[in-house]
């Protein structure tokens, strides 16, 4: 059976997609084919999973409708003139980080259509959040295609290219600061005398079931943190110090300079 889609890197984000896609049973093992660079990650990917490794991506996406750009950006300059001869006609998807998409329509001039893509780190095991924006309207065929790719990631939303900076620094940014901030609820754990492991769980859990019970419930965080708080209790006494040091203010300059370094980024590639 030939190939029906193509990834150009075998990563992390582009086995989550793999697995995603087989797991769904969008497409089977025969029908996948990927490449890598000097490493072993894509004959690992293609052991792990049943898919084509193909040194010669170019011939493996002859009868290919989709080719999934998933290396570094840094290595678009650099991929070989004669894959993107054979991407002619095919639907070029991205998860390049910082790579516009009139730098994608220079090096793929010929392709049907290109898509980029914000995902986000979750997307590794079906949990994440992907903002996407096509170059062109979506044909019929294409459509579908496109969403089970990311599906295959959890969630997404289709966007103006203008707003990718900006989710960038909220959704593509946006675990980094969960993790930093579950760091420091369990260092202040520690501080106050907790075992070292029972902060690292307490925390951990904290995190992981509140943010279940914010998907679950449909109300608003203001609500939910409402329902925990009683006045003049101690959960109050803890979102005082946290107000009076301006924590929306500063999670406001944080975006901000993600934002703009995911801009400055665009500029430099």
């Amino acid at each position: 059976m030939s190939t029906q889609i193509a990834f150009l890197g075998a990563g992390r984000m582009a086995s989550a997609i793999i697995h995603g896609l087989l797991q769904n049973k969008h497409y089977t093992p025969a029908q996948i084919a990927c490449t890598c660079g000097d490493d072993p990650s894509g004959p690992e990917l293609a052991a792990a999973t049943g898919i084509t490794y193909a040194p010669d991506l170019a011939l493996a996406i002859r009868d290919a409708h989709t080719l999934i750009l998933a290396c570094k950006p840094q290595q678009l300059p650099q991929i070989n003139p004669e894959l993107i001869a054979a991407a002619e006609g095919k639907l070029i998807l991205s998860i390049l980080a910082g790579t516009p998409l009139q730098k994608l329509q220079s090096t793929f001039p010929h392709a049907r259509n290109i898509v980029r893509t914000m995902p986000n780190t979750p997307g590794q095991i079906g949990a994440g959040i992907t903002a996407y924006t096509p170059a062109r309207e979506l044909d019929p065929a294409d459509e579908p295609r496109v969403k089970a790719i990311l599906n295959a990631l959890g969630n997404y939303h289709k966007v103006e290219e203008s707003q990718l900076d900006a989710i960038t620094a909220l959704s593509g940014s946006g675990p980094a600061y969960l993790f930093e901030f579950t760091a420091a609820l369990r260092d202040a754990g520690i501080q106050l005398g907790l075992d070292p492991l029972l902060a690292h769980s307490l925390a951990l859990h904290t995190i992981y079931g509140s943010a279940a019970l914010l998907l679950q419930s449909e109300q608003d965080p203001e609500t939910l943190r409402d329902a925990v708080t009683s006045k003049g209790g101690t959960t109050a006494a803890a979102l005082k110090v946290l107000s009076q040091n301006d924590l929306r203010g500063l999670m406001e300059k944080a975006l901000t300079a993600a934002r703009d370094r995911s801009i400055e980024l665009a500029r430099e590639s």
